[in-house]
């Protein structure tokens, strides 16, 4: 692995690099900046520093000089500063009206620089910007003419050489200013580069990246994939680590099974969707429940983490051990296998299982057996090993192999199952009505009932007619159901003050027998005006006409009608004023969310609107809690039924 960074350290390091950036330009901006005072401040304060020497000896000259003033004159001018030296040397003009001096004319032999000026041009010497010397040329005027007879102008008479140290010299303020202006500008746009290009390599797109990966993590729903992506950051590191520690521990939960530490049924089925031809044998411990129910779960639990180890000691090597819920496990085997050599150890290990004794407790041990369903191939595994191992407990095999011709068996047999079931629950009455109330929506006082279907389980339970009404009308059964809940209601209410609403559909009214079963019933019943027969809207109307008789024969008794689940099927505002109902009662659907759901509100509010002009009474079913009653009381509703009032119960109160 690379060497890591932090952010701590990039911090650093972007400082550190900013300021040696900086102080690096700001050295070589001075150095400038000093090269340049010197260049051209010294050159002019050295010239004006020669023409003032040169008017103190000019001036000295028109009183009458000779050779003894003028180095008079330069050694008072060299005690002024003992830094400053002056130098005055004359030319061969003045060489050659005045008399040679030797030190002259070696000088202007030997030294460049005097060579130089000679000729008339000045110069500025900086030595190692530490010390100037400059070289005035004297150049004749015409004052000059009247003593240098043999000159003409714009001759050179001498020169004048002054040298003094740098430090002497001052820089401006102003520039000073503009120089630290200049340097806070580059400081701070060196600063914004550095800043934006490192943070953006080491921390913007860093997170970015390991914000994409998460997300692809996330949208994938695939618990097994991690953050790989390395950036050598620290803290980027640390927390890669944190979130793939997290992900290992939300997969052990999602994954595994938590008492016995095995793969569990979802990880089972995402290895079954790959669609690989394989094994898979559903095992399960028979009448386990009695061990807990003996023992105890404590003991239970242990007894499944042992036979869990055991399994995993007996399996195929190559198979994988999955435990599916409470007492059933699972082992898949995807490497070829010829189903012989299944067959034969489906035979050793329920064997085995037999031959084991299981330790409940360091006194206590017991024996189990079990039966497994196999299945193979690429597809519904796990459903068809379920099947041969329901089949073959039924049997009381200790295994069975999936066949096709189980499914079939298995369809029939349930279908079988219920239709023994419902005949038997008529034949011992077990075909009972249980009553909902009904309220009235502004008062909250019962005002009248409905009348639901329920099968009495051998157990005593109440089976909704949603599991058996179909296989009832493939039967031929389901004509007598409702007949039993006429019969029934009827009988339950002819003392009661209350309404009650019995539910039909269009095959019930255009049924000859069930056609005149009521009527007879209306005619016969002093609570005729107390019933509402509530016609089931989803199914449609195909002999209207016929279905139109029956209500005109109902009301004449005084019943009344109510279309059901208003809001689906064939529901509109004709068939309402053609059928001539007396209630709407609004499809549950539309009910259930009416506290946050504007279009169910919308709706509804159309419904009961359209009720009222028409004179028929509305009823909300599904409600479910006070939200929902406040908002259909809102609305105008009429009547409210549902679990927030009261369920379904024999008990009227």
């Amino acid at each position: 692995m690379k060497n890591q960074t932090s952010y701590a350290k990039i911090t650093a390091k972007i400082i550190f690099v900013t300021m040696l950036i900086t102080l690096a330009g700001g050295f070589i901006y001075g150095e400038y900046m000093k090269k340049d005072a010197i260049s051209n401040l010294a050159h002019v304060d050295a010239k004006k520093t020669s023409m003032l020497i040169f008017e103190a000896l000019y001036s000295a000259m028109q009183r009458g000089w000779n050779k003894n003033d003028i180095y008079e004159v330069i050694e008072r001018l060299n005690k002024v500063d003992t830094n400053m030296k002056v130098n005055v040397y004359r030319s061969e003009v003045v060489a050659s009206r005045f008399g040679e001096i030797e030190l002259d004319k070696r000088i202007r032999e030997t030294n460049p620089n005097v060579k130089s000026a000679m000729s008339g041009v000045e110069l500025l010497n900086i030595s190692d910007l530490n010390f100037i010397e400059y070289f005035y040329p004297v150049v004749a005027k015409e004052d000059c003419l009247k003593c240098h007879i043999n000159a003409k102008n714009g001759d050179v008479l001498g020169i004048i050489d002054v040298s003094y140290p740098v430090e002497d010299l001052k820089v401006s303020l102003s520039e000073l200013i503009n120089f630290f202006m200049i340097f806070l500008v580059v400081f701070s746009l060196v600063i914004f580069i550095a800043i934006f290009f490192e943070l953006n390599k080491y921390l913007i797109k860093p997170i970015q990246n390991f914000s994409n990966v998460i997300k692809n993590i996330t949208n994938s729903h695939d618990m097994t994939k991690r953050v790989l992506i390395n950036d050598n950051i620290e803290e980027l590191d640390s927390i890669k680590g944190i979130f793939n520690g997290m992900l290992d521990s939300i997969e052990n939960q999602f994954y595994n099974d938590s008492l016995t530490g095995l793969q569990n049924r979802r990880r089972l089925t995402e290895k079954l969707e790959k669609r690989v031809s394989s094994f898979l044998t559903i095992i399960n411990i028979d009448a386990f429940q009695e061990i807990n129910d003996l023992y105890g779960e404590e003991a239970g639990d242990v007894v499944l983490k042992e036979f869990s180890r055991f399994l995993q000691e007996n399996i195929f090597k190559e198979a994988t051990l999955y435990r599916l819920h409470s007492d059933e496990f699972a082992y898949l085997c995807q490497s070829p296998k010829d189903i012989g050599e299944f067959q034969s150890f489906a035979t050793l290990i329920t064997q085995n299982i037999s031959k084991k004794r299981f330790k409940i407790d360091e006194k206590n041990e017991l024996s189990l057996t079990a039966t497994l369903g196999i299945s193979y191939g690429t597809e519904l595994l796990l459903a068809n090993a379920d099947t041969a191992l329901k089949l073959a407990k039924k049997a009381k095999k200790d295994y069975l192999i999936y066949e096709d011709s189980m499914a079939m068996a298995k369809e029939y047999e349930k279908n079988l199952e219920w239709t023994k079931r419902l005949k038997s629950a008529i034949e011992e009455d077990k075909i009972i009505p249980v009553y909902q109330p009904i309220l009235d929506t502004k008062t909250q006082k019962i005002v009248k009932y409905e009348s639901l279907m329920r099968m009495v389980d051998s157990d005593g339970s109440l089976i909704a007619p949603i599991h058996f009404l179909e296989l009832a009308k493939k039967n031929k059964l389901y004509h007598q159901l409702t007949m039993i809940m006429i019969e029934k209601t009827f009988e339950r209410f002819k003392h009661l003050p209350y309404s009650v609403s019995i539910n039909l559909s269009v095959d019930d009214i255009t049924n000859k027998e069930i056609y005149q079963f009521i009527i007879e019933k209306l005619h016969a019943s002093p609570i005729s005006k107390n019933i509402v027969f509530e016609i089931l809207e989803s199914e449609g109307i195909e002999n209207f006409d016929q279905v139109l008789k029956f209500i005109d024969s109902a009301k004449s008794y005084g019943a009344k009608i109510s279309i059901d689940d208003f809001g689906t099927g064939y529901s509109n505002f004709e068939y309402l004023m053609k059928l001539k109902v007396d209630y709407i009662k609004i499809d549950g659907s539309m009910i259930k969310n009416i506290d946050t759901d504007k279009n169910s509100q919308m709706i509804t509010q159309t419904i009961v609107e359209f009720a009222q002009r028409m004179n028929i009474k509305t009823v909300a079913e599904f409600v479910h809690s006070k939200n929902v009653y406040d908002k259909i009381v809102e609305l105008g509703v009429d009547y409210t039924q549902g679990y927030y009032f009261g369920s379904p119960t024999q008990d009227i109160k």
